[in-house]
């Protein structure tokens, strides 16, 4: 007896020096965990955004000339220049120094002047007086004495206010009628007298999250003016019938519930936007008959061309249930009578545009329309004449248009962006172009190898080009848009403080994808202290699309690709994939999945990571997570109940996991109309449904939606958790509480990480790490 008990005590013993020796590696480990983390912490989008110099430049036309102002960072603070083209001339709009003193006198407090508390401003007189907001002040002071006065802002929001191009009027919407009232306030007079809730001029019932943080007040109305300020063009949609989608708020001791009408598809009762026509001076209204009956109607072309100049004709886009069927309609605004002027349909979907407003133009007269088609299989634009006879196709060829950016009438010329057009380059890089109207004299006017974000000046004389990669930072140029010469470098982006906290660019590749023949292209982020004989675990980024791909832009930024390179940082290889299915190329590739979005594109996804970890044997294949948000939560889950044995860990955010309980614009676009098949109880909509595969799940999947998401409500992802409870199936679930559909927040990044280190990496993530988050000044 005593030695068995001798032998236990030395098995302990030895135990426990094994624990002890171990020790230090495993403190070592934890370390090494943290000290990740706060790397990671440093390159997230919001703390490394505002270390980069010199690449915000949005161009702000002034509206007698050429000239426009910026507002850009500095190392320190934030300069606003003034840009006179025909002059060749860039200088400080104004001292900070002096303004902030000025300020200061004015308020009777202290202003810092390299963190003045305003991003812009609207000139009083031009260029000697500015106004803005802050400090819940209204500023207006002299940038040439600068002297200023200082008044207590009103708490109304201007957002629910629409100023007349005379800015003698301003437009509001006040219980479910159109009224205007003098610009800044003053007497109101009532234009429209049968508004009702849920059938209201102008605005469409709020959502729970704006019920919730009582910002109904703030929403602008869908209006526009005509040029004379005489009338008013203005969508009216009847809701009155639609269900309602309930969700509360729980945490107070009531909790509160809201509603708001939301149509499914499927349901026989949708919205029905109406086209009104407002006289002001007869404060008469009439409804204008558009037919097919529109269930989607727009206003704005990418120049909003709404109103001829003469303000006798008003334009709008209407589209069809399904959107297999566009027109743009062309209304006589004293009689209401309506006209088309183009016409787009498709057995799939149409789209008017890439991840841009529509793209049409029409001139005064309607003898010269411009509309995007894809009908020979590519995004390109045609012209038609005032009766929708086409006259001929402006551009062709295998690639893509983007977006009219301006056309000159006179010398008859069309300037617009384009994809994949340029032999030899990356197809997702934006180049910007000029055509003749006969589609004769295309050339283009971006010639650098490298992604072109082009702000054209009003009078097409200019435009400002800031081109890029997503290895090589922005350089801001003028450009004459007549040869695309540049005029003067305007900034070029000093990336350095970003590159001191461990940034490093991600590569960019070329595989195939599941045909073995498609080109499918992505890019790969490293954790920068990379070492390629380690192995490491797979993390994909996915956004499934169809209206944008899992790279988005293939301009250099951080953005979500800031938040993507800090989840690499933890010691992760991190992807992301543009697959099929997506838009910028031809209409075959973006139809790939329609009526079938149970695809995700994760075929593709899965051919690329197999035929990258062949070259790449850092890449470790048998660790490979998965992540998203919004149709990324939806894709990430379907990723790891669909190809359980490829994905193992899957965090998924706000998905829209059964698009029967998402809204029509959205499913009725990409899978189609909903077909109901009686006979087997199901429709076409089944093999998208994520709990249609709950028994699937082998991996580690955590699910996590607000519970005030409008957008894509919380039902989905409890639909999911229900049906993998019924499975008995192990799983992670979040609920966020009064959270609406973003969750791009500090805790639900760090539970990401926290979830990927543990179920990837398996290490023990630092307990509760907090991530802080530097708002930029």
């Amino acid at each position: 007896m005593k030695g068995r008990l001798r032998m236990n005590s030395l098995i302990r013993t030895g135990a426990l020096a094994a624990l002890l020796a171990m020790m230090p590696a495993v403190q070592q480990i934890e370390a090494q965990t943290s000290e990740r983390y706060q790397r990671a912490e440093r390159l997230l989008n919001w703390n490394a955004s505002p270390l980069v110099v010199g690449a915000d430049v949005d161009a702000n036309w002034l509206s007698d000339d050429n000239r426009f102002w910026y507002r850009v960072t500095r190392a320190e603070g934030h300069d606003f220049m003034l840009v006179d083209p025909a002059q060749n001339s860039q200088a400080r709009l104004f001292d900070n120094g002096r303004l902030a003193a000025a300020m200061s006198m004015a308020a009777d407090t202290t202003y810092d002047p390299v963190k003045l508390p305003f991003s812009t401003f609207d000139f009083v007189e031009e260029v000697r007086e500015i106004q803005f907001e802050a400090s819940e002040r209204t500023f207006r002071c002299d940038i040439q004495s600068y002297t200023c006065t200082a008044e207590e802002a009103s708490d109304e929001s201007t957002d629910a206010f629409v100023a007349s191009p005379d800015s003698t009027w301003e437009a509001f919407v006040h219980e479910h009628n159109l009224w205007i009232r003098t610009l800044g306030g003053g007497d109101s007079t009532q234009l429209t007298t049968d508004g009702e809730e849920y059938f209201a001029y102008g605005l469409i019932a709020p959502r729970a999250f704006v019920q919730f943080q009582g910002r109904d007040d703030e929403r602008t109305p869908d209006l526009r003016w005509s040029p004379d300020s005489r009338r008013i063009a203005v969508v009216r949609t009847d809701e009155r019938n639609i269900p309602h989608m309930p969700m509360y708020s729980s945490t107070s001791q009531r909790p509160q519930g809201y509603t708001y009408p939301y149509a499914l598809p499927g349901d026989s009762i949708v919205p029905v936007p109406h086209l009104y026509v407002v006289d002001v001076d007869a404060r008469s209204a009439q409804q204008v008959a558009i037919d097919p009956v529109p269930a989607f109607m727009s206003f704005a072309s990418v120049m909003d061309s709404t109103w001829t100049s003469d303000s006798q004709n008003v334009r709008v886009l209407s589209r069809t249930r399904g959107h297999q069927h566009e027109q743009l309609v062309e209304v006589d605004a004293a009689t209401a009578q309506a006209r088309v002027l183009a016409v787009e349909s498709n057995e799939t979907f149409v789209d008017l545009g890439n991840r841009g407003p529509s793209n049409w133009w029409a001139g005064t007269g309607g003898d010269d329309v411009f509309f995007f088609s894809q009908r020979d299989g590519w995004g390109h634009l045609y012209r038609y004449d005032r009766n929708g006879n086409l006259e001929n196709q402006v551009t062709s060829g295998p690639w893509a248009v983007g977006q009219i950016q301006h056309v000159d009438v006179q010398r008859q010329r069309v300037y617009f962006t384009g994809w994949g057009r340029e032999e030899g380059r990356n197809p997702y890089h934006l180049h910007f172009y000029r055509v003749n109207w006969d589609g004769s004299g295309l050339t283009v006017l971006t010639p650098e190898d490298a992604h072109h974000q082009v702000q054209m000046a009003p009078s097409g004389r200019y435009f400002v080009d800031q081109y890029s990669t997503i290895t090589t930072p922005p350089v801001t140029v003028l450009r004459n848009a007549d040869t695309g010469a540049v005029v003067r470098t305007l900034e070029e982006a000093d990336i350095s403080q970003v590159e001191a906290l461990g940034w490093t660019p991600p590569e960019w590749y070329v595989k195939k994808g599941r045909d073995g023949i498609t080109d499918i292209y992505g890019i790969l982020h490293k954790p920068s202290d990379f070492d390629p004989e380690k192995k490491y675990p797979v993390v994909n980024y996915t956004y499934p699309g169809p209206q944008i791909g899992s790279v988005g832009s293939w301009a250099w930024g951080l953005g979500t690709r800031g938040n993507v390179r800090a989840l690499a940082e933890l010691g992760f290889i991190v992807t992301q994939i543009d697959h099929m299915g997506t838009p910028f190329r031809s209409k075959a590739f973006h139809d790939k999945y329609y009526g079938d979005m149970a695809d995700h594109g994760l075929p593709d996804h899965i051919a690329v990571l197999r035929a990258l970890a062949a070259e790449r044997p850092y890449m470790d294949l048998d660790r490979v997570g998965i992540y998203g948000h919004s149709g990324g939560g939806f894709a990430s889950t379907a990723a790891l109940l669909m190809y359980p044995d490829f994905f193992h860990v899957a965090v998924s955010t706000s998905g829209n996991h059964d698009n029967r309980t998402y809204g029509i614009h959205w499913g009725e676009k990409y899978q189609g109309l909903l077909v109901r098949d009686t006979l087997r109880n199901t429709d076409n909509y089944e093999s998208q449904a994520n709990q249609t595969y709950a028994e699937n799940l082998k991996g580690k999947l955590f699910l996590m939606t607000g519970d005030l998401d409008d957008n894509v409500h919380p039902a989905m992802t409890f639909q999911v958790a229900n049906e993998l409870i019924k499975a008995n199936k192990d799983f992670d679930f979040l609920v966020v509480p009064d959270r609406a559909h973003g969750l791009n927040e500090p805790y639900v990044i760090r539970r990401t990480w926290d979830y990927f280190v543990t179920h990837l990496r398996g290490e023990v993530p630092p307990r509760e790490f907090v991530i802080r988050r530097v708002e930029e000044d």
